[in-house]
């Protein structure tokens, strides 16, 4: 049994890495999910063939229960809360990780006759493990609208608190790596590593959600492979560094994306006080509105025209209708392309999998960099619930807290249209300049209805 154990572990690493390399692309990405997916219970399966294993029904009742509440509750999750999700799924993987590594301590009566490779990797186990679960709640409440997506603090006992936090479980787990073998010890190291969690994450704005979202899945992945080292399971090790390493490369790409360092985020969030403060129009400009006849006599006018997508377009599920729109100005001749920022919405790559969703093309995808190329030869820039990643003041005011965040030059385009519910700021929470430019207009309301206005008028042209 261990030999076909381990050749089922060689076929799930490659099914892996295969599913990893199948996520780089939407039109891939399905695939690469279900290999992975296939990989794990290949995984699974050459586990519990390992000489050893017992309590069969305990077993089959966790994988029961998690399959029972699981899969309903994935399938009922809408794309807008997809991000809610992940960070949910994300911290209940760390959470696991932490249980194991108090089980592991239990078992062995505080590493006694264990080796210290096991009691150090087991100890970073539970320590990361927690702070990734607890971190991850913290985001999930910001992303589901239960905790403020601003930056909290508890003023200036904050830093200090945190910092007493990870130096109580650092000491803890000093003092079981020394010997200490009571059972409050590694009670201890969860806590105090919880606290900090929390801490961590709740000075953390909602426009840095993404990038926090991409570091608490590697730390999950990295401390999935240190309770593998412990437990010498080889499955363990290779997912968790590949998801370890995956996380951090993805979470430096979204860093540099909002020029930005780790460390800024971590320790605040977008211009912590000051953004909370920033909760009105007060670009001091005119607003220029318009009506679905006049945008669609704009549209159908145009040589070419960009859509730049947006949270607002996911909460109002407006992408089968922009899909729509695109088509018809297409059919008629006019150049359309997806302007995608790599932080909009609400976690990396929220944009590409809702247009994915309506068939879109991936060759009308335009990232970043090709498309800041195209917006100065862009007739019409068509914004949908796009915020924070097309405020100019990125570029041209070096008080605004997001300066220094590349953006997509909306403003570069011959006229811009926006379309939001209000003029209400971003995750960032401040006010962009765009929605008073001289060549912007503004059309109001739900956006998928708004679309499907707008149309409705290309159609009777």
């Amino acid at each position: 049994m261990t030999t076909v154990a381990v050749v089922g572990y060689i076929i799930a690493f490659a099914l892996f890495i295969v599913g990893l390399m199948g996520l780089t692309g939407p039109r891939t990405a399905v695939r690469g999910n279900w290999t992975a997916a296939v990989g794990m219970l290949v995984a699974i399966v050459a586990t519990l063939l390992l000489p050893g294993m017992g309590n069969w029904w305990l077993i089959a009742l966790g994988l029961v229960l998690g399959t029972v509440v699981g899969v309903p509750a994935a399938r009922r999750v809408r794309m807008t809360a997809m991000p809610q999700m992940v960070a949910l799924f994300n911290g209940v993987g760390g959470g696991a990780v932490a249980l194991i590594a108090w089980a592991e301590f239990r078992d062995t009566a505080g590493y006694v006759a264990e080796p210290l490779h096991v009691a150090v990797a087991s100890l970073f186990a539970a320590l990361v493990g927690s702070v990734s679960f607890w971190g991850s709640l913290v985001a999930f409440g910001k992303l589901q609208e239960l905790i403020a997506t601003r930056p909290v603090t508890l003023g200036a006992v904050h830093r200090p608190l945190t910092a007493v936090a990870l130096a109580a479980a650092l000491a803890y787990v000093v003092v079981i790596a020394a010997g200490g073998t009571s059972g409050w010890l590694i009670v201890g190291v969860l806590l105090a590593a919880a606290f900090f969690g929390v801490l961590l994450v709740l000075p953390i704005g909602g426009a840095d959600m993404p990038v926090v979202i991409s570091l608490l899945n590697a730390a999950t992945g990295l401390s999935a492979a240190a309770m593998g080292l412990a437990l010498d399971n080889t499955a363990l090790i290779v997912a968790g560094m590949l998801v370890g390493a995956s996380g951090s490369i993805l979470t430096n790409l979204m860093a540099k994306a909002m020029n930005r360092t780790l460390v800024s985020v971590l320790l605040g969030g977008f211009g912590g006080a000051a953004v909370a403060e920033a909760d009105g129009p007060g670009t001091g400009g005119m607003v220029r509105t318009t009506g679905a006849a006049d945008v669609a006599i704009q549209l159908a006018y145009a040589n070419r025209v960009a859509v730049v997508p947006g949270y607002g377009m996911a909460v109002a599920q407006a992408q089968h209708a922009v899909r729509e729109m695109a088509d018809l100005l297409t059919g008629s001749g006019v150049e359309v392309y997806y302007a995608v920022h790599p932080v909009a919405g609400r976690m990396p790559g929220h944009m590409n999998v809702l247009l994915a969703e309506a068939d879109v093309g991936y060759e009308a995808l335009k990232d970043l960099e090709e498309s800041n190329s195209l917006l100065p030869r862009t007739d019409v820039a068509v914004v949908i619930g796009a915020n924070d990643v097309t405020n100019p003041a990125a570029r041209t005011d070096a008080s605004s807290p997001i300066y220094g965040m590349p953006v997509l030059s909306v403003d570069a385009s011959r006229s811009v249209i926006v379309l939001k519910r209000s003029m209400g700021s971003g995750f960032a929470g401040v006010d962009n300049a765009l929605f008073t430019d001289p060549r912007t207009s503004m059309l109001f309301g739900d956006a998928k209805e708004s679309v499907a206005s707008v149309v409705e008028e290309l159609k009777a042209l």
